[in-house]
Formats: structure tokens, sequence, C-alpha cells
């Protein structure tokens, strides 16, 4: 059997922006981001679970699940206003608006 040798090419252009991104990631500003961002979604999903008991979805296909997501979404954003609210941390409270006059 003859011997066969394969070579791969593999773009100038694409190694440099690889090697780019690798040093922005690397890069102290793109480690605190990754750190914030894990930290940020972990809280969340643990809070959809935890809290509101949300393990899994009710309804089958796409659509459908999407719908069930964006409700969740919504129920989620309406408790963290609630709590700011009742904590006073939303700066006035929703019966003390002022009169524009």
């Amino acid at each position: 059997m003859a011997e066969r040798s394969k070579v791969l090419y593999v773009s100038r252009t694409k190694e440099e922006k690889r090697a780019e991104n690798l040093e922005r990631i690397l890069g102290d500003y793109g480690t605190q981001l990754r750190v914030n961002l894990s930290i940020q979604a972990e809280g969340t999903f643990a809070v959809v679970k935890e809290d509101m008991g949300f393990r899994q979805y009710l309804y089958r296909g796409m659509e459908n699940a999407l719908a069930e997501s964006v409700l969740v979404v919504i129920a989620h954003n309406i408790n963290k206003l609630h709590w700011k609210i009742q904590s006073q941390k939303t700066g006035i409270r929703l019966y003390e608006l002022k009169n524009p006059a």
C-alpha cells in the first residue's frame, strides 16, 4: 500500500484573529467579564428553579417552550421589582408619585 500524506492548510487571518480573541479573553478585563456573567446567570437560574419552582417545561414544541420561558422571565422581573419597591430601593414608592402641578 502506498504511503499517503495529507496536508492541512489553515488561514493566516483566522490564526491571527484567534490569537487576538484568546488574548482578549484571558486578559484582566475578559476574566472579570466572565466571572461576573457566570455569577449573574447562576443566581437567576437558582431563583427561578428553587424559589419559583420552575423545574421543567409543561408544553412541548419550540414555540410553546419559548412562550413559557417568556412568562417565567416576566414573573421573575415582576418579583424583583416587587422586592425593590418593598425595600425602598427604587427611590420613590409607587403610590407616592409626585403631582406634576
